[in-house]
């Protein structure tokens, strides 16, 4: 079992993307987290940040991390759920690292303090129930797409001035 969740730690720390299967939904849905002191963190709910109905109010999801250069399932396990209560120590650890990964931001200021009164922090510990272990491509999550979310870039990509274009973009 400890190779399984060394497993578990060295994907998720590669990954800034899971699949979570939520309780009551026909697909899985794609999450960024944080992995942290044997744990990936998610933030859910609020205005602008990813929808993921059904996760506040979970006991286990199951979780899976693909690989992120064939896109093959790594692992499948169950994890246990728990919200990360502000004002608390592990919500004063927590909050500042996944404001340092949440990159496409409206806006960085107050963003913790807006997390506190609209969003969820949970906390995903794997437990010792694999539901799938490393294994080869999996069908399942070869024709999944994103479900649109309001917690995407917020323009367009920067452009590059002054530079050569390539035969390729002309």
């Amino acid at each position: 079992m400890g190779e399984l969740k060394a497993l578990v730690e060295e994907a998720a720390k590669k990954s800034g993307l899971m699949w979570l299967h939520l309780p009551g939904l026909a697909q899985p849905r794609a999450a960024w987290h944080i992995w942290h002191d044997g744990a990936a963190y998610v933030l859910t709910g609020g205005e602008g940040e990813q929808p993921l109905p059904g996760l506040p109010e979970a006991d286990r999801v199951r979780v899976t991390l693909r690989s992120k250069d064939k896109g093959g399932r790594l692992v499948s396990f169950v994890a246990a759920c728990e919200q990360v209560r502000p004002g608390t120590d592990l919500w004063d650890e927590v909050t500042p690292l996944l404001a340092k990964e949440r990159l496409n931001a409206p806006t960085h200021e107050g963003q913790v303090e807006r997390w506190a009164a609209e969003s969820y922090v949970i906390r995903l510990s794997p437990t010792d129930e694999v539901v799938e272990a490393p294994g080869g491509y999996d069908d399942e999550y070869a024709g999944v797409r994103p479900v649109p979310t309001p917690a995407a870039t917020a323009g367009p990509p920067p452009r590059l001035m002054g530079g050569r274009r390539r035969r390729a973009d002309r």
